[in-house]
């Protein structure tokens, strides 16, 4: 695909804008995607052309946090094992059910997800008593949010994180963290898929993902920096934002 430099520029930063999102609340494709599709990408490619440069910066979110010491891989591994395969399920199945019931319930959980840290003044604290093990959680979310994630995606990171928070009653920093560690790993094994039908535009996606990596690690910074204050506000909006917009796109005869 022959792009010109200025819009290759333009999703260069709309992808950086995005992966700084992305590292603090989830969301980052509401940008990406409509970008994607106004430069003449078509859909398929374009969820695909997304899932590989929001590879990249879920994976420079990842590395930050596990270099900074918010989250431990080795804790981590049977989330992230049942998380894969609940994700290449997803990017399979998809082409042969129908998704729209699931979808349609994404904006609700959305909403609720603001609801909850907008009127639950302790969420996200931390230091509660697990209300399953470690096993449960990652056979049930890791499974079923790695599935969406795989097929559809927009919401995952907010539901990854309301499950960390809520069930798991992890802090919300180190439930972002968390989130980061589970968002690569669907978007990666998604992205093989993808790979394996050919659909990424790689010169386009491989630009993108340069701007979603210095995002994505500017973001885990401030997070690092920031904490509690601003993740939960940016959870509410962003949640909200991607409700609403997921509504809109799900009933266009509200436009008319």
């Amino acid at each position: 695909m022959d792009l010109s430099l200025d819009v290759l520029g333009l999703l260069f930063l709309v992808a950086g804008l995005a992966g700084f999102i992305d590292a603090i609340a989830g969301g980052g494709g509401l940008l990406t995607v409509p970008a994607l599709l106004a430069a003449g990408i078509p859909p398929t490619q374009a969820l695909a052309t997304n899932k590989l440069q929001g590879s990249f910066g879920s994976f420079s979110a990842s590395l930050y946090f596990v270099r900074n010491g918010f989250v431990s891989l080795r804790e981590m591994r049977n989330a992230i094992v049942f998380t894969f395969i609940g994700a290449a399920l997803g990017a399979e199945l998809v082409q042969r059910i129908d998704a729209g019931l699931l979808t349609s319930l994404i904006p609700i959980l959305l909403v609720c997800i603001s609801l909850y840290f907008l009127f639950a003044p302790q969420a996200g604290q931390g230091g509660g008593t697990p209300k399953l093990s470690e096993n449960v959680f990652a056979l049930t979310v890791g499974t079923s949010i790695g599935f969406y994630d795989g097929f559809f995606g927009p919401g995952a990171g907010a539901l990854y994180t309301i499950c960390f928070v809520a069930i798991a009653q992890f802090g919300l920093v180190e439930a972002t963290a968390r989130t980061k560690i589970l968002n690569f790993t669907s978007n990666f094994a998604a992205l093989l898929f993808f790979i394996a039908a050919g659909l990424p535009v790689w010169e386009v996606g491989l630009v993108m993902a340069v701007g979603g990596f210095i995002g994505a690690r500017m973001g885990a910074k401030v997070v690092i920096a920031k904490g509690r204050k601003l993740i939960r506000p940016m959870v509410v909006i962003i949640s909200m934002v991607m409700a609403i917009k997921l509504l809109l796109e799900q009933n266009p005869q509200w436009f008319q």
